[in-house]
């Protein structure tokens, strides 16, 4: 009897030592969310995005966590959004209901689905970092949702008038005539919009091809067939599924007008992803460009190096940049506020001001919101296939070469 009464002692004690320590330990982790496309056309990018997460995270953990919450670790929970808004906006629901952890996060690649996905969150109160483009994103008077891009509309704005300029520099005339193919997802939406309202009257250029499609794209040729027989001076090409822009390339070289003949302009990363070098003849890139609100510069040799190390990725493209410095944001919300709360990480958010920090990460150089969300001062950079690699050839105070503009 009374060894049993040993044996439950010892089972008790052991059972309030072992939770004691999980509490502890469940203490000690502070959960940040992803939630992007992992499967679907979208995948890559959401891999890519992931890697930037993890990478982020082992080097915060690594220098000592969250020193405000104790050295508390972050901890990455991932979720994954499909490939359509409605599985966006389902996983958003299952994210909020069995999360109730989840301190903030970071997503989602499109900006069809980060509409969907804030539209949940905000009821949540959950903080949500973005980069998708769309200026709707930060325009319903949302208190929870933070955007780190340049707007589409900013981008259009900023990228065309430079654009020219380019082509006048170059070749010695301007452009007179362009082609719009695009997806309909709400990035090239918001991006095209500014362009047909004014900009095309204001820079005294004539809509010559206008074609829209859904991705994923099951055939270009029809959509290149019309760009060869207008022939634009130059061709503004917006997928923003990597197989998509394949697709659309390939067709465009066979068809003559790739490899520099026809002057190609797209928005977004996903013509600039390595895995268009990998499937791709590297002829059939070269001279390429894209409209994008994050890329390296000059000043990220030692991170790109890092990237190569630890990933084996060639270089790290918009998404693993904005991606690996919203952690970096996330730490330095959760060292102002001093608690792992949703409410306190987000006036954080609001009342953040850093030049240094995860600010280097971020065209402009600085992490400040406005009332509305949008990153005050976040720039645009022009990035260009020269070579075999996108490198960045816009503004000249960011550019690692010259631009050049491809040749008819």
């Amino acid at each position: 009897m009374r060894n049993r009464i040993i044996e439950s002692t010892v089972k008790t004690a052991a059972f309030a030592a072992a939770f004691v320590l999980g509490a502890a330990a469940q203490a000690n982790e502070v959960e940040v969310g992803l939630i992007a496309p992992m499967s679907g056309p979208w995948a890559r990018q959401g891999q890519i995005m992931k890697m930037a997460a993890d990478l982020a995270i082992d080097t915060i953990n690594r220098q000592g966590g969250i020193r405000s919450l104790g050295g508390a670790r972050l901890k990455l929970a991932v979720f994954d959004v499909g490939d359509s808004v409605e599985k966006a906006k389902n996983t958003a629901q299952r994210m909020v209901a069995d999360s109730p952890n989840l301190v903030v996060a970071t997503g989602a690649y499109l900006s069809s689905f980060t509409l969907a996905v804030t539209e949940v969150t905000e009821r949540a109160r959950l903080p949500v970092v973005t980069f998708s483009y769309s200026d709707l994103i930060t325009s319903r008077g949302f208190k929870y949702v933070f955007q780190t891009s340049a707007t589409g509309d900013q981008q259009a704005e900023g990228s065309l008038p430079a654009l020219m300029e380019m082509a006048q520099q170059a070749s010695g005339r301007r452009p007179r005539t362009v082609g719009i193919v695009m997806d309909n997802t709400a990035a090239s939406v918001a991006f095209v919009k500014p362009i047909k309202d004014h900009q095309l009257a204001r820079l005294g250029l004539k809509l010559v091809v206008d074609e829209t499609f859904t991705p994923p794209l099951a055939n270009a040729t029809p959509l290149i067939q019309k760009v060869r027989s207008a022939r634009p001076d130059m061709l503004l090409l917006l997928p923003t599924a990597i197989s998509d822009a394949k697709l659309l390339l390939e067709k465009m070289n066979e068809f003559g007008l790739g490899k520099g003949r026809l002057p190609t302009i797209s928005n977004g990363a996903a013509i600039l992803d390595p895995d268009l070098r990998n499937n791709m003849n590297l002829d059939q890139l070269e001279g390429l460009m894209s409209v994008v609100a994050n890329w390296t510069t000059g000043a990220h040799k030692d991170f790109i190096d890092e990237v190569r190390r630890k990933t084996g990725e060639p270089w790290p493209t918009q998404h693993f940049v904005t991606t690996y410095g919203d952690m970096w944001i996330f730490k330095a919300a959760l060292e102002a506020a001093g608690k792992a709360d949703r409410e306190a990480v987000t006036r954080a958010l609001r009342t953040m001001n850093l030049s240094d920090g995860p600010a280097k990460f971020f065209p402009g150089g600085r992490i400040k919101f406005d009332a509305n969300g949008r990153r005050e001062g976040a720039g645009l950079l022009i990035v260009q296939w020269q070579k075999g690699v996108p490198v960045t050839v816009y503004p000249p105070k960011d550019a690692v070469a010259a631009p050049v503009w491809p040749k008819r």
